[in-house]
């Protein structure tokens, strides 16, 4: 019986990804304390965001996909964000039942706010890093994200 071996590119990505969870889980974990004075999680803030950086205001479907999420969870955690009052629903012109999620004044005010304590943060949380590092580590999280993105769309 033949073992199937990595190859060494595919053992270094092995430890880059255990890697990325355990600094997923501490991400998620620091963001949560950062944001809940402001009665923010990590998940809600990511969401908050994601609206914000759309162009336009979209379904929560649009949104889930672009975060690369659960369509159903982002769908909950709109819901609660409705029920305090930081996104409202809009009629979709283009899709009856598909609603549009965008962000209220007070949804604003509460974004604005979870930026402004992430400033010194990440000042922090950088300090030690050189810019050029950062940016390499950018580039390949971008180049894993894609081919993930490629390898589930050819499984589907």
């Amino acid at each position: 019986m033949s073992k199937t071996k990595r190859t060494p590119a595919g053992d270094a990505l092995t430890g880059l990804i255990l890697d990325l969870f355990r600094a997923n889980g501490l991400l998620l974990t620091a963001g949560d304390r950062l944001v809940a004075p402001l009665g923010l999680t990590s998940a809600r803030w990511q969401i908050l965001g994601a609206i914000v950086d759309a162009e336009r205001p979209e379904p929560v479907a649009w949104l889930a996909r672009n975060l690369g999420a659960n369509r159903q969870n982002v769908q909950r955690i709109v819901n609660d964000l409705e029920r305090d009052g930081l996104v409202a629903f809009e009629t979709n012109p283009h899709h009856r039942r598909a609603q549009l999620v965008v962000l209220t004044d007070k949804g604003r005010q509460v974004y604005d706010a979870a930026g402004r304590l992430q400033v010194p943060w990440v000042n922090g949380l950088a300090n030690g890093l050189s810019v050029k590092d950062i940016e390499m580590a950018h580039r390949v999280v971008t180049s894993l994200r894609a081919g993930l993105k490629d390898a589930g769309e050819a499984n589907e």
